[in-house]
């Protein structure tokens, strides 16, 4: 039906016969000539289209979103008629013969890039209309490259693609399970899989040795900005692998895909441990594009009278510029140290070498001067301080950080990092019993095995864990971990967390029982696609990369999802509802 695409059309076509499709995107009726913007997914290109010379049907009829056959010779526009801002503003079609292949009514909002400021439950239940927008257009079309990179690499890595099941048994472990009831088998259910975690190990137990997938997987989760009920992920395990096995391999396959999206490679990753990252920047996913580290000042004020900071420990924070931040703003800001747990905050405006502001006259001028001198803050500079325990010192100054130098997701390029040796443990409940900060398979690191036998509360919260997470600009892309393979540690690890042998076997009985017929040493790691491509094109909501994905309330507008059943319906699946009261 074509010979051409709109937006594919250049200088070296000029004066041949095109043949187009496409929707019409705007209209200029001059009342003699007629200009219509043709849009495909490649782009648009302007037709021009006299009354008079062309054959078809009356060109003044037409109006947008039409869908239209045109056949004209590509020509150079005017001199003076250009469109820099289009890939095509150099050329244009002089229409011959325009088919109108079908009509459309007016679509229920703008289906240009400021279509994004239409209320998004509309674009949602008109998605096949979104789609249309040129930025939804690319976000596809970029995801697809994303995709296609990550599985050239990984087999050029030597991992063989494989598919695992969609219908599963239901784990305790993780988010809330998605489930499906059995017709024949009435009240039991299968889940959905929140991941192939389970069946990737068992693959490596078969000998597969490099297995990886781009799995769709499903968490019964509240919804956010970066988190959908159904999202998709790369996924990979490697036999006979440590955590260098596994992030050298995913390194790669990241790179190839922001090279594939972006034309370049990134940076080499920075890499960090848990520790140094919750110090440096008080969060496990800290943003790398821009600087602002926190300082430990405890050792400034270890002497001091000044009650505010009399702490365990006191952490700064340097605002380049922020001294010229108003009253208002930075009571705004001790405020939301104070959400974020911090007893308080101080905040000192740097002028002639010395600090002013809250509390700055309780402080000796050794201690005025310590302060300047472990930040480096100079005039013009705000410095905040908190004195609590370590991790809420930190972690109330890390909040700042990003509120006030973080940049928007579509600046400063992509900067990776790796985070490594993750607690095992992330806290202790009231029988004494770790909370585990990851799945129970994830291997201990070996110089903290001692502190893991000795079962006392304050010594397990210092075992690390072999558990790493690729960050990417401040979002925490996936993570990953060396699991157990030896039944002593797995064993000493589920008495750790009270889970006794008969609830292992109930648990994870058929992984547990593969194990015992020879299970490699085996490592793996997965992310979420739509993170990565959110990241990659700019947006701050992973749904603007997702085809047909639900609103923040978990609805699905254009199909009505989540419907009823019919009666008939459930009383095959051997149902009865009992609705909870509103």
């Amino acid at each position: 039906m074509r010979t051409h695409r709109p937006g594919l059309l250049g200088e070296t076509e000029v004066g041949t016969e095109v043949v187009l499709c496409g929707w019409v995107a705007a209209l200029r009726d001059q009342g003699g000539v007629v200009f219509l913007d043709l849009r495909d997914a490649t782009g648009i290109v302007q037709v021009v289209a006299d009354p008079a010379g062309v054959e078809g049907g009356d060109v003044h009829e037409v109006r947008r979103e039409w869908v239209l056959r045109v056949t004209g010779e590509l020509r150079r526009r005017p001199p003076g008629t250009e469109n820099p801002a289009l890939g095509t503003g150099t050329v244009e079609v002089a229409a011959r013969r325009l088919e109108v292949l079908n009509r459309a009514e007016p679509p229920p909002m703008r289906l240009d890039d400021r279509g994004g400021e239409v209320d998004e439950v509309l674009r949602l239940r008109h998605r096949y209309l979104d789609l249309r927008r040129p930025s939804m257009q690319a976000n596809l079309r970029l995801r697809a490259r994303v995709n296609a990179a990550l599985r050239a690499s990984m087999a050029a890595q030597g991992f063989v693609e494989v598919e695992t099941p969609m219908l599963v048994a239901s784990t305790p472990e993780g988010a809330r399970d998605f489930v499906v009831p059995s017709r024949l088998h009435p009240g039991r259910f299968y889940a959905l899989p929140q991941s192939p975690q389970l069946f990737k190990q068992l693959l490596m137990v078969g000998g597969v040795d490099r297995y990886f997938q781009i799995a769709r997987c499903l968490r019964d989760e509240d919804l956010r900005a970066d988190r959908q009920f159904e999202f998709m992920q790369y996924d990979a395990e490697m036999s006979f692998a440590d955590e260098e096995d596994v992030i050298g391999v995913v390194t790669e396959a990241v790179a190839a895909a922001v090279e594939a999206a972006t034309g370049r490679r990134p940076d080499p990753p920075d890499r960090l441990t848990w520790t140094e990252a919750m110090d440096r920047y008080g969060t496990d996913k800290p943003d790398l594009r821009f600087g602002m580290p926190i300082v430990d000042v405890t050792a400034v004020f270890a002497g001091t009278g000044f009650r505010a900071v009399q702490a365990e420990a006191v952490r700064a924070l340097v605002v380049p510029g922020g001294a010229t931040m108003g009253r208002a703003a930075r009571d705004r800001l001790v405020e939301r140290a104070r959400e974020r747990g911090a007893p308080g905050l101080l905040t000192y405006r740097v002028a002639g070498g010395d600090v002013e502001g809250p509390g700055a006259q309780h402080l000796s001028a050794a201690e005025r001067s310590g302060l300047l001198g472990a930040t480096g803050a100079g005039d013009g500079d705000l410095v905040l301080v908190v004195a609590a325990d370590p991790r809420t010192a930190a972690g109330a100054l890390g909040v700042l950080r990003n509120d006030l130098g973080r940049p928007p997701v579509s600046e400063g390029g992509v900067r990776l990092a790796w985070v490594t040796e993750f607690p095992l443990f992330e806290a202790v409940d009231e029988q004494g019993r770790p909370v585990p900060a990851h799945h129970p398979f994830t291997a201990p690191h070996p110089d903290d095995l001692d502190l893991l036998r000795s079962g006392r509360p304050e010594e397990l919260l210092r075992v690390r864990s072999r558990a790493y997470d690729l960050v990417c600009n401040g979002w925490e892309l996936g993570s990953g971990s060396v699991r157990i393979h030896d039944a002593a540690v797995q064993a000493l690890v589920f008495e750790r967390l009270g889970i006794g042998p008969e609830a292992a076997e109930t648990r994870f009985g058929f992984l547990l029982e593969a194990f015992r017929y020879g299970a490699p040493p085996h490592a793996g790691f997965a992310f979420g696609i739509d993170r990565l491509v959110a990241i990659l094109a700019g947006e701050e909501n992973i749904r603007e990369v997702i085809a047909f994905p639900k609103t923040a309330s978990g609805t699905d507008p254009l199909t009505g999802a989540p419907t009823p059943l019919p009666a008939q319906h459930l009383q095959e699946l051997g149902l009865a509802l009992r609705v909870r009261p509103a």
